[in-house]
C-alpha cells in the first residue's frame, strides 16, 4: 500500500517535491526543478513527466535528473497532464492558450491537435484573468472515449482515443457567461469526469453548477445550479455518490465541500475537519490516492480523508503552493 504522505510527487509553484519510502523507512522530501512553477505531474512505468509554465520535463531515474521533453509543444504553458488509463506511453497535455497535445512515445515528441486550435480561434475562447485564449484544464477517458474541459469554451469529446477532438453536441463552444439553452452545458468548464459504468456518463464542474450527461455530452442536466464549482469526484463504485467543491462565486467564495448520494438531486455538507468558513479559498482538484481522497485548494493547501466518512485533515503543511499530486512507484 502507498504511504500517502511519503510516496507522492507534489507539483508546486516552487518546484517538484518527491517523497518515497522503501522497506517501511520514511525518507525526507527532496526537491527537483527548483524555482520552476510545476503545474502538473504524472508518473507511470518508471517515467515521471512534469508540466510547467515553460514546457514538459522528463525523468527516468526517480527524479534525480531531468531533460526537456517539449519537442512539438508549441504552447509551453501546461495547465493539465494525463496518462491514458489503458494505453502505455499515451500522454496528453492541456495548455494555455487552449490546446491539446498528444504524445505516443513518453513525451519524446508531441503532436498538437489543430482542430482544437481552430475551435478556439473560431469561438474566441478566452480567460477572464489572463490575456491568453482560454485553456484546457482537465481530461477524462473511458476506453476510446475522451473528454476535455475548456475554460471558457465548453466540453470537448474524442471518439478515437484522443487522436482528434470536437465539441460535444451539448456544448455550443461559445465563450459566454450567459446561461446556456436547455440541455446544453455552461461554457465555463473547470473539470470533467467520466465513470467506469459507461463512457456515455460524463460530469462537468462549471461556474454555474455541476452538469451531468448520460449520452456522451449530447444533452445535459444541471445540479447545484448557480454555484461556482471547480472540482468533482465521482465514486468509482457508485456514480450516484458525488463529492463536489462549490462556492458562492469566484470572488466572494465561501468555499466548502458537499456530498450527494443520489446523483446530485440533494446535497449535504461534507466539510468536517476543515477550518471553515473559507471566504477566499475553495477546492481546485480532487485526487484518489490509495485509500485516501485528496483535495487541493486554490491557495495551494492539501487535505485528505477517507472517502467513506469525509472527515478532512490538513496534509503536508510545510509544502506551500501545491498544484497537483500523483502517487509514485519506483521500478
Amino acid at each position: 500500500m502507498i504511504d500517502v504522505e511519503s510516496d507522492l510527487l507534489v507539483a508546486t509553484q516552487h518546484g517538484l517535491a518527491i517523497g518515497q519510502s522503501r522497506a517501511g523507512q520514511r525518507h525526507e522530501w527532496r526537491w527537483a526543478l527548483a524555482d520552476r512553477d510545476v503545474t502538473g505531474v504524472i508518473a507511470r512505468e518508471g517515467v515521471v513527466l512534469a508540466g510547467t509554465t515553460v514546457g514538459v520535463f522528463r525523468s527516468d531515474d526517480e527524479g534525480q535528473t531531468w531533460r526537456d521533453a517539449s519537442d512539438g509543444l508549441h504552447s509551453p504553458h501546461v495547465r493539465w497532464m494525463a496518462n491514458h488509463p489503458d494505453v502505455s506511453d499515451l500522454e496528453f497535455v492541456g495548455t494555455e492558450p487552449a490546446g491539446i497535445f498528444v504524445s505516443h512515445d513518453g513525451a519524446v515528441t508531441w503532436r498538437g491537435c489543430p482542430e482544437v486550435e481552430a475551435l478556439r480561434d473560431h469561438h474566441r475562447w478566452y480567460l477572464p484573468y489572463s490575456p491568453e485564449a482560454g485553456c484546457v484544464r482537465a481530461f477524462a477517458f473511458h476506453g476510446r472515449r475522451g473528454y476535455a474541459a475548456v475554460e471558457v469554451g465548453g466540453v470537448l469529446r474524442s471518439d478515437d482515443g484522443g487522436k482528434t477532438w470536437q465539441l460535444a453536441r451539448g456544448s455550443t463552444g461559445e465563450a459566454t457567461f450567459d446561461l446556456p439553452p436547455a440541455s446544453f452545458v455552461f461554457a465555463d468548464v473547470h473539470w470533467v469526469e467520466t465513470h467506469a459504468e459507461s463512457p456515455e456518463l460524463v460530469y462537468a464542474a462549471t461556474a454555474e453548477g455541476l452538469y451531468r450527461s448520460r449520452d456522451g455530452g449530447d444533452t445535459w442536466t444541471v445540479s447545484h445550479a448557480g454555484s461556482y464549482c471547480r472540482a468533482v469526484w465521482i465514486d468509482p463504485r457508485d456514480p450516484e455518490n458525488i463529492v463536489l467543491s462549490p462556492a458562492d462565486s469566484v470572488s466572494d467564495k465561501n468555499g466548502r465541500i458537499e456530498r450527494s448520494r443520489d446523483g446530485g438531486r440533494s446535497w449535504t455538507p461534507a466539510s468536517d475537519g476543515l477550518d471553515l468558513p473559507w471566504p477566499d479559498r475553495m477546492v481546485e482538484r480532487f485526487a484518489l490516492v490509495a485509500d485516501r481522497l485528496l483535495a487541493i485548494t486554490d491557495d495551494g493547501r492539501l487535505y485528505g480523508t477517507s472517502p467513506s466518512d469525509l472527515t478532512w485533515e490538513r496534509m503536508l503543511p510545510d509544502i506551500p503552493g501545491i498544484h497537483a499530486v500523483t502517487p509514485y512507484r519506483a521500478g
